[in-house]
C-alpha cells in the first residue's frame, strides 16, 4: 500500500499536482464544513456581488452536517454525505479559488472537468465510520448562517483527516478506473 501523503491547508497548485487518484492522504489545517443549505446560500451571496463569509482561496470543504457534540467532545459524528448534491454549485466556488472538496461518491463530468481547469482536487472519506471521523476534528465552531443548523457553515481543525483522492488535476476519476477494472476481470473470467 502506498504511504499517505499528508497535506495542510490552504493547499496549493504544488501540493494537489503530486496528487493522483487512489492516494491516500492525511488532511491537516482549517477545512470548511458546508452542505446544500449552505451551498445555495453561498452562491446566492456571490450572484449579488457580495463576498463569501470566509476566503475560499485555496480551501477545502468537508460536505458534512455534523451531529451535537456530546459531552466532553469538540463535535459528534462527522461523516461525508453524497457530494453530487452539490455539483450545481460548485464550478462557481471553484472560479473563488477553492482547492479540495471531501465526500462521499462521484462527481459530473462538468465538476471534474473545473478541477482540471482549477487545479482543484476531490476527496472521499469513508462512509460509515462517521464517530470514528471525528476523532480527527480537533476544532468546531459554527462561523456563517447560523440559521441553518446543522447545515451552518463551520471552521473546522483537523489532524491527520484519512482521505483517498478521488479526482485530481488530471481528470482521472478513481470511480470510474474501478469500473473499468471490475469489467476487464469479469470478462477474463466468462
Amino acid at each position: 500500500m502506498t504511504e499517505a501523503i499528508r497535506l495542510h491547508t490552504p493547499l496549493r497548485d504544488e501540493d494537489v499536482e503530486r496528487l493522483r487518484i487512489g492516494d491516500p492522504v492525511f488532511l491537516n489545517g482549517v477545512v470548511y464544513a458546508a452542505r446544500d443549505a449552505a451551498h445555495k446560500r453561498m452562491i446566492e451571496t456571490l450572484q449579488k456581488g457580495e463576498t463569501l463569509p470566509f476566503e475560499l482561496r485555496g480551501q477545502v470543504i468537508y460536505y458534512v452536517g455534523p451531529a451535537p457534540a456530546p459531552p466532553g467532545r469538540v463535535i459528534g459524528s462527522a461523516g461525508p454525505t453524497t457530494s453530487s448534491r452539490m455539483d450545481p454549485y460548485t464550478p462557481l466556488l471553484l472560479d473563488q479559488g477553492l482547492k479540495g472538496m471531501v465526500g462521499k461518491g462521484q462527481r459530473s463530468r462538468e465538476v471534474i472537468r473545473h478541477l482540471v481547469e482549477h487545479k482543484a482536487v476531490y476527496f472521499v472519506a469513508v462512509g460509515g465510520v462517521a464517530a470514528l471521523l471525528s476523532d480527527h476534528i480537533q476544532e468546531n465552531r459554527v462561523i456563517a448562517y447560523p440559521d441553518l443548523g446543522p447545515e451552518a457553515v463551520r471552521q473546522l481543525v483537523f489532524k491527520d483527516f484519512p482521505l483517498i483522492v478521488a479526482n485530481d488535476i488530471h481528470g482521472d476519476d478513481l470511480f470510474l478506473a474501478g469500473w473499468k477494472r471490475y469489467r476487464r476481470r469479469t470478462r477474463k473470467k466468462a
